[in-house]
């Protein structure tokens, strides 16, 4: 069994997941990144960003891969869930004696890849002071 390397950190299984599942939403942002595609990381020196809406992204793992070939556009960052909604990637939702409508289907940041990055000022100052750092 090995050492920790910090006291100020916990391995604590119990701990860990009540620090994910009761994390702020400002941490919640963070943990909800997603990577970078291999252009993308070359012309900005950043391996992975915390996703936006308007960001367009391809599923790269689960069972909504096979619904998807090209790439989509983030509709919705749904951090109280831990999960983004993609334009698109829906199904029929069917209640009794009421019409049906359409739900998006959730993902999870982690099952995606990033193609084309949604552009602002903020956003850009963030990938430039990123992209030092590496």
């Amino acid at each position: 069994h090995e050492m920790k390397y910090s006291n100020s950190v916990t391995s604590d299984r119990r701990k860990n997941r009540k620090a994910h599942f009761t994390a702020p939403s400002h941490v919640r942002r963070v943990i909800m990144s997603a990577p970078l595609s291999k252009d993308l990381k070359e012309k900005h020196g950043v391996n992975a960003v915390p996703i936006r809406k308007g960001d367009e992204v391809i599923v790269v793992r689960g069972l909504i891969k096979k619904q998807t070939k090209a790439p989509v556009e983030v509709v919705k960052v749904y951090r109280k869930k831990y999960c983004v909604y993609l334009k698109d990637i829906s199904r029929q939702r069917n209640r009794a004696g009421q019409p049906t409508s359409e739900v998006f289907l959730p993902v999870h940041p982690s099952n995606l890849v990033i193609t084309k990055l949604y552009m602002n000022g903020d956003r850009a100052k963030m990938l430039a002071l990123k992209g030092k750092k590496q």
